[in-house]
């Protein structure tokens, strides 16, 4: 049997390089030879041991690009040598939330690279309805649809229309995704963030306005972006309490919010305050197959970017031996995404 180089997480803080057989897909499946995977929070939580429900050993990586190279029996809307990018997120079709067509909450969702091995692998089976094609993009870019995607669906969560202001809390990978889809669905802007490495990213990729909400004079800064007013809409994408917990001050009567950022604790803020303002609050979860597919479109357009969100490039040959130096202990990194 022919094989692969495979990289496997094989305990918290020890990233281990394998050769395992090439899988066979199945009737339903599509062999993928992996062109690029991006390194998410979630690889890194999962090296360092702070993933919850997350078991060992397991191959990471859910944010994949690749290329067909043999399908299962039966498929024909599928071809060898197609581009595609992977939605990880295989849901069990039975439960309520599927059966309402909200697959990104399923209740028995089983995740490629979390749940199940994923792209860290030269080559990697998925079910062909888990794939969208993804041709003649780059496949860098290829590679951020998936964390693309979760910025759509908060954006769609926000239910955002032209010409409303917005305020996106964070510049991280999923900030900067949801701030470059508002400003392409046509929003007023504004990125916060306390870093002005990352702030000075969204200025020269993004083109957008930033502010630093640990600046004395921060709300009259923002206020000043949005003709005097606080924003319509706050996408929280920091998954930091302090931020979250401060995010109904930043909106106005009758605003809205978005916790697309997730932290293991709880949420405290003033009840008036909710309250006056008649505040919608929600939370955004993984994304659909429709959003995935906005953002292919929006890639197609020229309207996203790989370097919108993209910092470092990492070759798979020797990842294993840098993981810790270049990826953990790289306070630099916003998104990375290795290279095959």
């Amino acid at each position: 049997m022919a094989t692969m180089n495979v990289l496997v997480c094989l305990e918290p803080k020890k990233m281990h390089r394998e050769t395992r057989e090439i899988p066979v897909p199945g009737e339903s499946e599509a062999l993928i030879k992996i062109k690029s995977v991006g390194i998410c929070g979630t690889d890194i939580h999962a090296w360092s041991g702070n993933q919850p429900f997350f078991s060992y050993p397991r191959v990471l990586g859910h944010e994949i690009c690749g290329e067909i190279v043999a399908l299962g029996k039966n498929i024909q809307n599928l071809n060898n040598g197609q581009q595609v990018a992977v939605i990880p997120y295989v849901a069990c079709q039975q439960c309520p939330a599927c059966e309402s067509g909200r697959t990104n909450c399923c209740e028995k969702i089983s995740v490629i690279g979390v749940h199940q091995d994923g792209g860290f692998s030269e080559y990697l089976s998925v079910p062909v309805n888990n794939l969208l094609l993804a041709e003649g993009i780059d496949p860098h870019a290829a590679a951020l649809i998936e964390p693309y995607a979760i910025s759509a669906h908060a954006v769609r969560r926000a239910a955002i229309a032209p010409d409303e202001q917005v305020l996106v809390a964070g510049a991280g990978p999923i900030g900067l995704g949801a701030a470059a889809i508002a400003k392409a669905d046509g929003a007023q802007v504004v990125v916060a963030d306390t870093s002005p490495a990352r702030r000075q990213h969204v200025t020269s990729h993004l083109g957008l306005p930033v502010v630093d909400p640990s600046a004395d004079d921060f709300e009259g800064r923002l206020r000043a972006h949005f003709g005097g007013s606080l924003a319509q809409k706050v996408i929280d994408a920091t998954g930091n309490q302090h931020a979250m917990n401060n995010a109904v001050n930043l909106i106005r009567h009758g605003g809205s919010i978005v916790f697309v950022g997730l932290f293991k604790g709880d949420l405290q803020f003033p009840d008036p305050e909710f309250h006056k303002k008649e505040t919608t609050m929600m939370g955004s979860r993984n994304a659909t197959p429709d959003d995935f597919a906005k953002v292919g479109r929006l890639m197609a357009e020229g309207k996203l970017t790989a370097e919108m969100m993209l910092t470092h490039r990492y070759p798979f040959a020797t990842l294993a031996e840098a993981y810790e130096r270049d990826v953990i202990n790289n306070r630099e990194l916003i998104k990375g995404v290795i290279t095959f």
